[in-house]
């Protein structure tokens, strides 16, 4: 009989309460329901009555307080959980997964000793668009499996995405995200996981799927976002966790929707502040000024 394997999942989190316990409450139709859920945020305050929260359906919840920024919040995470949990997993507070997903997930790291990491995948992601409602991502998860049938069974990759990830506890060594990428920490994902392949394998399962609502509100301006667009990825070809064709070709899509779009921006994009972000970086870059964390001053109205 298969050993039990303990899942901590990790929600980072910020300014999100509401939307957060509704994520809660859908966690509590798993199949197989989580062993403790740690929700990280900057203060009380982002997660409002939760923060006196109890879990139910017999999942423990655990408030962590500290830091803001993914990667700082992530990391408080990891060191509640790192040498408790044998399996963590990432969620994003808008990742709504199918109901088998953390069944599967753990028969995948039992059956499969050498998965150091595994990615699950957003069949319908709202981040590529308008994003999607709570109501609207409920609607669309019986739909999500049939759509995922074209995904291989298991896929090598060079890391993970973020919305939707899981390490290998024993595997974490002490790993941790970057926190030189600070607030959104864009490409974060990429930069921890990819650490992890002298330890294992990273893989994406074709039977985790699940609807990633891509909620706008809570995340940083258009300006700090179009700058780490550009800085984070030099930074992290730099650093040796991000191959210099995918991080050229990353920041080269980036920079052509940006201009190509700022004549007829999307109403939840702002193209202008995230072409300003770029060309700021640009230049910085050409100076050779590798700082992921000038977007703190970008935030507080600072150059």
């Amino acid at each position: 009989m298969r050993q039990r394997m303990r899942i901590t999942v990790v929600i980072a989190t910020i300014n999100r309460p509401e939307l957060v316990a509704k994520t809660l409450g859908h966690l509590a139709e798993q199949q197989r329901l989580p062993d403790e859920i740690l929700l990280s945020a900057p203060g009380p305050e982002h997660l409002g009555d939760l923060a006196l929260a109890r879990g139910p359906r017999g999942f423990a919840i655990r408030c962590l307080f500290g830091a803001r920024g993914s990667c700082a919040q992530r990391n408080i995470a990891l060191d509640a959980a790192e040498h408790t949990a044998d399996i963590i997993v990432f969620f994003d507070d808008d990742f709504l997964p199918s109901p088998d997903y953390l069944a599967n997930l753990e028969a995948a790291f039992a059956s499969n000793p050498d998965y150091a990491v595994i990615r699950g995948h957003a069949v319908m992601d709202g981040a590529h668009g308008a994003g999607f409602t709570f109501g609207q991502g409920i609607a669309l998860l019986p739909g999500v499996g049939a759509r995922a049938a074209s995904y291989p069974a298991v896929q090598d990759l060079a890391g993970g995405y973020g919305c939707n990830m899981s390490v290998r506890a024993s595997a974490v060594c002490g790993l941790r995200f970057d926190e030189r990428l600070p607030l959104y920490g864009w490409q974060e994902d990429i930069d921890f996981t990819s650490q992890f392949r002298p330890r294992g394998r990273i893989v994406a399962l074709g039977n985790l799927t699940g609807v990633h609502l891509g909620v706008k509100g809570g995340r940083v301006s258009g300006l700090c976002f179009g700058y780490s667009q550009v800085v984070n990825p030099v930074y992290l070809i730099r650093k040796g966790t991000m191959s210099a064709s995918f991080g050229l070709r990353l920041i080269l899509r980036n920079l052509a929707a940006n201009i190509a779009r700022s004549l007829r921006p999307e109403p939840w994009i702002d193209r202008r502040g995230r072409l300003r972000g770029n060309l700021i970086a640009a230049a910085h870059v050409l100076r050779g000024r590798i700082e992921p964390e000038y977007v703190l001053k970008l935030q507080a109205g600072r150059r």
